[in-house]
């Protein structure tokens, strides 16, 4: 990158692998600055983003997935476009869920999830994932090495989501092997070719669950799936069965996508820098401020848009409405007016907990709890049971020399392939 005023953000390969250098270029523009090739606003101030993801009066989500692509399909009328955005809601990508609605349609669907998320249902979730991680361990130890995403970060996170939402037993093999599949480069989410996502990718977990729940209605049991299945809007009223449905396979793929970034992103860092393992083995509690660090880091999401639905002003900037901003997330994270040496893994720092990798706001990621709790059983467990954790040099070069690669992405951040090897301990 020798051109940064240059850059495509949305299509060069190089800044999908490493963007942070273009996105300091863009904060010394301002916190708040207009790219050159869509038009699109971008925000890299922390404050900023904070500021925009908190101000849903003035800014939709009805954009959050797609950005640009596909555009607007509507010409911005006026200094308030809230009713051209709810005629055309229907046009945007993946409408029907809660991450790209506004309220009051997203205070109840989010309502439904937090029928799902209780306190009670995470703590057995969790009961769950120790045992979970120690089976998902005991099939790689002895080897010695492995392909940490496709031998542990996926089928540990897509396990764990199961389980959250109570798929049957019996099918859970299929959900696996279902979901485990590598989707083709031109379907991923935010793919560099400018192809915006389909109306609707989940459509196979939707068709799944709107089954599960209808059994559940006609004969309701003693399960998660059957609280699901009878729960009701704030005011009493009966959703619809995809109405229950929607969010929970929203939870289903976001969480087994950020989760798995997540492992990887932890994992990579105890093999860059050995020096940790021992430090948290000797003091675990310091393992929660650790998986912070790695989510500042390495934020999962990259970015996440808005619509400006209302004129208004951010950082400084006169923003009409229409206007499609990009929250840089992976740059709020990293903004050195509020993280000191941002671009230093400090596994102590002490304001980490500030981050915005789970977003802020309304739409704060329902599943960051659960999250957190997989990073940190996993790192616990891996250094209680491996004694030496190391990046495999002979696919990712030697230590100050390494060589990763990253989904060709401009929405998220994670590692295509992560080997390892270690060595049981005794």
């Amino acid at each position: 990158m020798t051109d940064l005023a240059a850059v495509d953000f949305f299509s060069d390969p190089a800044v999908s692998q490493d963007p942070y250098e273009y996105w300091d270029y863009l904060r010394q523009q301002g916190p708040v600055t207009r790219e050159p090739h869509y038009g699109v606003v971008a925000v890299t101030g922390y404050q900023e983003v904070m500021a925009a993801f908190k101000d849903h009066q003035s800014f939709s989500a009805v954009n959050a997935i797609g950005g640009p692509f596909p555009p607007l399909p509507f010409t911005p009328e006026g200094d308030d476009i809230s009713a051209q955005i709810e005629a055309h809601r229907h046009l945007f990508p993946i409408y029907e869920h809660m991450v790209v609605m506004d309220p009051p349609a997203h205070d109840k669907a989010r309502s439904l999830l937090s029928k799902l998320l209780t306190p009670r249902r995470l703590k057995e979730n969790e009961e769950y994932m120790w045992k979970l991680v120690d089976s998902s361990i005991d099939a790689i130890i002895d080897k010695g090495r492995c392909e940490f995403l496709t031998e542990y970060a996926k089928p540990f996170a897509t396990s764990a989501i199961i389980d959250l939402l109570g798929v049957p037993v019996g099918d859970r093999p299929e959900f696996l092997a279902a979901l485990g599949a590598e989707r083709p480069e031109g379907n991923r989410v935010g793919a560099l070719d400018g192809e915006p996502v389909g109306l609707d990718p989940l459509q196979y977990l939707d068709d799944k669950f709107v089954g599960y729940l209808a059994e559940r209605r006609r004969a309701p049991q003693d399960d998660v799936l059957s609280g699901m299945a009878t729960a009701v809007y704030p005011d009493g009223s009966t959703p619809e069965l995809i109405e229950v449905a929607k969010p929970a396979t929203f939870l289903f793929a976001a969480g087994q996508e950020t989760v798995t970034k997540l492992l990887s992103a932890a994992v990579q860092t105890l093999g860059d820098r050995p020096e940790y393992q021992q430090m948290l083995r000797d003091n675990p509690g310091r393992i929660p401020t650790f998986i912070e660090e790695a989510l500042r880091m390495h934020s999962p999401t990259k970015i996440d848009f808005r619509l400006v639905r209302r004129t208004t002003t951010l950082g400084g900037v006169h923003l009409p409405a229409g206007t499609i901003v990009m929250l840089c997330l992976g740059a709020a994270n990293r903004d050195p007016l509020k993280f000191e040496d941002p671009h230093e893994f400090r596994p102590d720092r002490k304001n980490v907990r500030e981050h915005i990798a789970f977003g802020r706001g309304i739409h704060t990621c329902a599943g960051a709890p659960l999250a957190r709790v997989e990073g940190q059983i996993t790192v616990r467990r891996m250094l209680e049971r491996m004694s030496d954790i190391r990046i495999d040099e002979s696919v990712h070069g030697p230590a100050g020399h390494r060589s990763y690669t990253y989904e060709p992405t401009f929405l998220l951040r994670g590692l295509t392939q992560l080997r390892i090897e270690y060595t049981r301990s005794a």
